[in-house]
């Protein structure tokens, strides 16, 4: 179809938008970690500790579009690890186990590891 070829030109923008919503979802799971904002029940352990540090970091640098391909893959790996330690343990389904956030942000993050940042990024800097 003719419209929908035409929206082939916004893909580098809508990849950047995608990307950096994203980041600023993933951002609120690192900030609720590691300084209990926005406010979560969390128990405090190393392994939120280390997820925490992951997830604000990585949420900043793909924001950025920041080393963007390999900081998406550990931050898709970890979103996986996520999902198979806490949410996979409650239930089969993840509608049920809460792990649709974590199976979403793993293969968003995944498809940033192929597709790139998009535009608006410093990866796209001219070295």
């Amino acid at each position: 179809m003719p419209a929908f070829e035409r929206l082939s030109q916004y893909q580098p923008a809508a990849l950047a938008v995608l990307r950096i919503v994203t980041a600023l979802l993933f951002l609120e799971h690192g900030t609720q970690k590691l300084f209990n904002f926005p406010a979560a029940p969390f128990e405090i352990s190393t392994l939120f500790f280390v997820a925490g540090v992951i997830e604000l970091i990585g949420s900043i640098l793909i924001l950025l579009g920041l080393f963007t391909r390999p900081v998406a893959f550990i931050l898709s790996g970890e979103m996986a690890f996520a999902y198979f330690l806490v949410h996979a343990q409650m239930g089969f389904f993840p509608a049920n186990n809460e792990g649709d956030g974590p199976i979403l942000f793993c293969f968003i993050f995944l498809f940033l590891v192929f597709a790139g940042p998009g535009l608006w990024a410093l990866d796209n800097r001219q070295r």
